[in-house]
């Protein structure tokens, strides 16, 4: 009987994570008799039929990786499904490599590739993911973090505090955009967990339907109120994806911003940060408000962090679980634990059925978890606009009552 192979590779950004799931993965199935093949840079090489980006890996090759960032394997986000050619590239180059096993470790995008894959190898090739992600937005069960999300979110939270001093020090307002292409998780946690001024998420809007100025205005009744509680400082976390909520007409670049291999606009690409800081300082000299804005961009500091303890931890459980699914003769699921125990979740139920894609876990507005959040940061609320708060506001905006509330009330009922 031939021996079987299992391949491991890495698609979609990097988290914190990686390493441990490609260790414990390796050293579980040469333990079960599998020869194991590191495939590097994702898809990228499958797709163009190309078996030479490989390595066998031994438990020495593995043994002491699992505490490190980054990714032994490297990543890439290429899609293998983006034509019928890259498909069939794929599966044809992992049937020349003797693989019977893949195990993916990704994101969305990674798992829908892996999905097609699985289907087109027609049972010939066993297909497990593991979910990867530092935007924590993947449909786990009993809602268990992605893996990665809580070192970048540690990470991000111990960048933002020291920005709350420097804030404070300097008397100055600092913008963070943070990762997070569809879900506002990542900046959400970062807010909460470091204490920030407040967070802005795309949760909190309609698609398409948030115009550049009221964006602005948050931001703007915030440094409002916190002056209104003599604070000359403060530190806002805005979510990326927010631009995807925003009017793309009044985003500069967005329509023809580059898109990665799945179609998405390259985020990290918009200056979310630049158009806000351009948007509030003009709306502040209009209320003659002298107030110091920064940008700063969050993301790629946290991708490659050396993973916390839980973060080791989970995805050592994640790696052997997968490997053992695989060997019961499983193929089709995303390898995920409930209760401590794994749980896979067939990629076909995964996939919203309208679109044909994975379906990614927003936050919630309606949880206690977003409303503790909501509750202790400085945003207007519908209460500043009633007496005597509402004179204490409109005195340090220079506007009159009557105009400050036709200015910032539609804000303040932003949820």
């Amino acid at each position: 009987m031939n021996q079987q192979t299992l391949g491991i590779l890495v698609g979609g950004g990097p988290a914190p994570g990686i390493n441990g799931v490609i260790a414990s993965a390796t050293i579980e199935a040469i333990n079960e008799g599998f020869r194991v093949v590191g495939i590097y840079d994702g898809y990228q090489w499958l797709a163009q039929a190309d078996t030479s980006h490989v390595v066998v890996l031994s438990i020495e090759d593995v043994s002491r990786i699992h505490w490190t960032g980054g990714s032994i394997l490297r990543t890439s986000r290429t899609n293998p499904a983006q034509d019928d050619r890259s498909l069939a590239n794929s599966v044809k180059a992992l049937r020349a490599l003797g693989i019977t096993h893949l195990l993916c470790i990704g994101g969305d995008d990674t798992t829908f590739g892996a999905a097609k894959i699985a289907e087109l190898a027609g049972g010939a090739v066993h297909v497990a993911t593991v979910p990867k992600t530092i935007d924590n937005d993947l449909p786990l069960p009993d809602n268990m973090p992605t893996f990665g999300f809580e070192t970048a979110r540690a990470v991000g939270a111990n960048i933002v505090e020291s920005l709350m001093e420097d804030a404070r020090t300097t008397t100055r307002w600092y913008l963070v955009v943070s990762m997070g292409r569809k879900s506002g998780a990542l900046a959400l946690g970062i807010c909460k967990a470091a204490g920030a001024t407040l967070a802005i998420i795309p949760e909190e809007f309609p698609a398409g339907g948030l115009a550049l100025d009221e964006l602005a205005d948050i931001l703007i009744g915030a440094m409002i109120k916190r002056r209104a509680m003599d604070h000359d400082h403060g530190v806002a976390v805005i979510a990326e994806g927010v631009a995807e909520r925003l009017d793309p007409a009044q985003l500069a670049g967005l329509e023809g911003a580059a898109r990665d291999a799945y179609g998405h606009v390259r985020l990290s690409e918009v200056a979310l940060g630049d158009v806000l800081k351009s948007t509030v300082s003009r709306r502040l000299a209009e209320l003659r408000l002298k107030v110091t804005v920064v940008t700063k961009d969050i993301g790629y500091e946290l991708r490659c962090a050396k993973p916390l303890p839980f973060d080791v931890e989970y995805t050592r459980t994640l790696g052997y679980g997968a490997v053992r699914y695989l060997r019961d003769g499983g193929s089709g699921a995303m390898v995920a634990l409930r209760g401590g125990k794994v749980a896979p979740v067939t990629l076909r139920d995964m996939l919203d059925p309208a679109t044909g894609r994975v379906n990614v876990r927003l936050v919630d507005t309606k949880t206690e978890s977003y409303e503790v959040g909501r509750k202790y940061m400085i945003r207007l609320d519908p209460i500043d606009f009633e007496q005597p708060r509402l004179s204490r506001l409109a005195t340090v905006a220079g506007l009159s009552s009557a105009d400050f509330i036709d200015r910032f009330s539609r804000v303040a009922a932003v949820r």
